[in-house]
């Protein structure tokens, strides 16, 4: 994360020098490394929209468990009136791992990081992807158990689309991927697709309930890239571990130092890393590209007039065409993360076919 604030602020400087170092009566100094990563961060409170000069903002519960002074509950609303800090807990520094969340400041003057079970921008937003994604596809759900034993009834034309859409992940990616017990991880991989689509286009939106990026924030593919981990180690077949702990290699790649089977230990590991890597990385990188052309309309106008309605117009332009092309984005990259994961989870379901030579007696 610090190197991209460094070569965002790299970039500002090399489009506008004079940002930071003008005259003070002239131009007023423009924070490019505030404005975008308040946008990437997560935060205390959901800011909406700006109705003249009022802020709409969702100000969002903050639970909080100190070693020292126990349980802190209390609104977001108590950290704006107060600068950001209230009740002994401050704001964590930028440059820190835990910018944008509370630290409690100890009697001896160090910071601590307490125990948060807030209810956050990010945790806010990630709950109403997931509650868009159960009303998009229960009604469906609901409509075939209701009609399972009647095969005679015809479904709707948005229950028909639903299906649609269900059987083509289901036929071009579990099926031909994890094989013969497709139907055990279906569900999972199913729920994968759909969910990380939905958060991905809902991250487009730029008003409320959209414009977070869910999947941008390595959290959220930490946990969906573990759940890949755990269908792959745990339902793995006897054979995919054998193939683990004793490949079918020469003995001395084997004993007595274990190479291959330390190589494909670390394998175990590297697949789901590489899946939550893939993901957040794709989903920020577009969402910093569109954030950094926005900023840019900011900087032209900072710089002069005509040079802000240049800055305006092409950023402009090229912000419909990044926003298009996270739409494909949006939709690649949830069919890449099933994808893996079906393979991961296919190639953990082998078994051990005997070749039984048959013999002719005459």
């Amino acid at each position: 994360m610090r190197r991209f604030r460094y070569i965002l602020l790299l970039l500002a400087l090399m489009l506008s020098p004079q940002l930071i170092f003008a005259e003070e009566e002239k131009h007023e100094e423009l924070n490019v490394q505030e404005i975008i990563f308040e946008h990437m961060l997560d935060s205390y409170s959901w800011h909406v929209t700006k109705i003249g000069e009022k802020d709409i903002v969702i100000y969002l519960p903050v639970i909080l468990y100190s070693k020292t002074s126990g349980w802190h509950v209390f609104s977001s609303r108590r950290l704006h009136e107060n600068g950001g800090s209230y009740e002994g807990f401050y704001p964590a520094d930028q440059e820190s791992a835990h910018a944008g969340k509370l630290m409690e400041k100890m009697a001896d003057g160090t910071m601590v990081r307490p125990i948060d079970l807030s209810l956050t921008k990010m945790a806010l937003a990630l709950l109403i992807n997931g509650a868009l994604v159960l009303l998009l596809f229960l009604p469906a759900a609901r409509w075939y158990r209701k009609h399972e034993d009647d095969r005679e009834a015809v479904p709707g034309k948005y229950v028909s689309f639903v299906e649609m859409i269900v059987t083509l992940v289901e036929d071009s990616i579990v099926k031909p991927c994890v094989g013969k017990n497709y139907r055990k991880f279906s569900p999972y991989l199913l729920t994968a697709f759909f969910f990380i689509f939905t958060c991905n286009l809902m991250s487009l939106i730029p008003f409320f309930p959209g414009g977070v990026g869910v999947t941008a924030n390595m959290s959220i593919t930490l946990f969906l890239a573990a759940c890949t981990f755990i269908a792959v180690n745990v339902f793995g077949s006897r054979e995919y571990w054998k193939e683990i702990v004793w490949p079918d290699v020469p003995t001395w790649l084997k004993v007595p130092i274990p190479i291959m089977p330390f190589i494909e230990f670390i394998g175990i590991f590297t697949k789901p890393i590489a899946l939550m890597i893939r993901l957040f990385a794709n989903m920020l990188g577009g969402h910093m590209a569109m954030l950094v052309l926005t900023v840019l309309i900011f900087i032209g106008f900072s710089a002069g007039k005509v040079l802000g309605g240049s800055m305006t117009f092409l950023s402009v332009l090229f912000n419909i065409f990044m926003n298009a092309l996270e739409v494909l984005v949006a939709f690649i990259q949830a069919y890449v993360f099933t994808l893996l994961s079906s393979v991961f989870i296919g190639s953990a379901q082998v078994e051990h076919h005997k070749k039984e030579l048959k013999i002719d007696k005459e």
